[in-house]
């Protein structure tokens, strides 16, 4: 099946097919779960907007995320722990999470649409969109989901250690985390098999 052939809310939808989009935010960071999102979007209830959430303000994100969780047929935000993340490594962490989260939706989709250039393990057809939260609105939607409950993580772990500097960074290895993190040491949530890390850590620990 070509991407350009596929009807996202036309033929596939009105032959009674649910397509759930599929993203994932965090592999990147220092610190904390990588997180993914299911979207399956109602072509009945439209969300005008959505786009990459990268691309969106705090502010549009916040809103979208309502209007998603309010409008979607099915949605599910599931995650994967640091101490996953350093026994798998962070790709299979990151398709265990999308696992997880096409697994928990109440409604379970006929075919999955997956942002980058690899599918999990799914139940259901999938096939994956490079570019695709910029591209399939239900990727789009899932993207912004995700987004959104990873920085909340990130504010409340800020809220527990500010001198880390998470609600500005998010984990990822700013400068000013870096540094941070060498004057402050690792606490458990961080990634132990990240280099930036293991280098401070203790042998034993």
């Amino acid at each position: 099946m070509q991407l350009q052939e596929f009807d996202f809310f036309g033929a596939e939808q009105g032959a009674g097919k649910r397509v759930a989009g599929v993203d994932e935010v965090g592999r990147g960071p220092l610190v904390g779960n990588v997180v993914a999102a299911a979207v399956i979007l109602d072509p009945t209830r439209p969300i005008a907007g959505l786009a990459d959430s990268k691309a969106l303000s705090e502010k549009r994100r916040l809103a979208l995320f309502s209007e998603i969780c309010d409008k979607a047929l099915a949605w599910c935000v599931a995650s994967a722990s640091p101490a996953e993340i350093d026994e798998l490594n962070i790709l299979h962490a990151t398709m265990l999470a999308m696992q997880r989260a096409v697994a928990g939706l109440s409604v379970q989709p006929d075919f999955a649409l997956i942002d980058g250039n690899r599918c999990p393990p799914l139940a259901c057809p999938s096939e994956a969109v490079i570019k695709g939260d910029a591209k399939v609105p239900a990727i789009s939607a899932a993207s912004i989901i995700a987004k959104v409950v990873r920085d909340q993580e990130m504010a409340d772990l800020h809220r527990l250690h500010p001198d880390y500097g998470f609600a500005q960074h998010k984990g990822y290895p700013t400068p000013a985390h870096l540094a941070a993190l060498r004057r402050l040491g690792p606490l458990p949530e961080y990634r132990r098999s990240f280099r930036p890390v293991r280098a401070l850590l203790q042998p034993g620990d």
